[in-house]
């Protein structure tokens, strides 16, 4: 028996990176994977990944998760497919950057979109499924979110993440009548297809940034899908409204 057999697992942006990966391993945990992403290709390799190791998944795509209607609309529809939800696991996401006085307004609020909304759209359309359940939300902050970033400007990326982090720790407060639980997963740096070219051509200051991790390395999506797996399990029955921080120790240094 997996770690999550059973349960049904709605995971956001499962096209690619950290995603893939979480669709990937809850799975193989036993789960029934119900997934979505903006982008159906990367989103159908995912799946195909996923049938070819065994494992259950259904995929919606392409749904804008930062649209409140159509996140509604998925949840819905998610829950449908297996007549409840267990798990919701909010990886979805998408920053820009740029100092204050370049990055515009537009940016501003596309950040706020993608990076906030669209998590409070997920967990309020999701709340009355888990009550049912007891479940869990899982949401990815970030490192960004609990301190300032000196190799990338970050302002509205670290923003954003700061308010999933302290959205989380009220959702936690609000679940815990209904014994739903809520945690936050945040990452350091991590390679992915997106951030794959700073490893090899980032600026100086980033690179002494990474010089600094203490396990002298940077992170793998499966570093953060290690942690979010064993919090959305029943291992972690006490654990709610943490922080969770994997970064390789970075974030003690200051």
């Amino acid at each position: 028996m997996g770690r999550l057999a059973g349960k049904v697992a709605l995971i956001t942006g499962i096209g690619g990176g950290m995603g893939r990966e979480a669709a990937l391993r809850f799975a193989a945990e036993g789960a029934k994977v119900v997934g979505c992403d903006l982008h159906p290709e990367g989103a159908e390799e995912t799946v195909a990944l996923v049938k070819a190791a065994g494992g259950e998944v259904t995929n919606f795509a392409p749904v804008n998760l930062a649209n409140a209607a159509e996140s509604q609309q998925w949840i819905d529809a998610a829950a449908d497919v297996y007549g409840k939800i267990d798990i919701l696991y909010n990886n979805a996401s998408h920053p820009k950057f740029g100092a204050v006085d370049e990055l515009s307004v537009e940016d501003w609020d596309y950040v706020m979109n993608n990076e906030l909304n669209l998590v409070f759209y997920a967990c309020k359309a999701v709340w009355p499924h888990l009550k049912k359940t007891q479940g869990v939300i899982v949401n990815v902050g970030s490192i960004a979110g609990t301190r300032g970033v000196e190799f990338m400007p970050q302002n509205a990326h670290g923003t954003a993440k700061a308010g999933v982090i302290n959205l989380t720790q009220q959702l936690a407060v609000e679940g815990g009548k209904h014994k739903i639980r809520v945690v936050c997963v945040s990452p350091g740096f991590t390679v992915t297809p997106s951030t794959a070219w700073l490893v090899e051509g980032g600026p100086q200051p980033f690179k002494d940034n990474i010089a600094r991790i203490p396990l002298q390395r940077v992170g793998q999506p499966q570093d953060i899908v290690n942690a979010a797996l064993f919090l959305a399990s029943d291992e972690a029955s006490w654990i709610t409204g943490i922080n969770l921080v994997v970064d390789g120790g970075g974030s003690v240094l200051g």
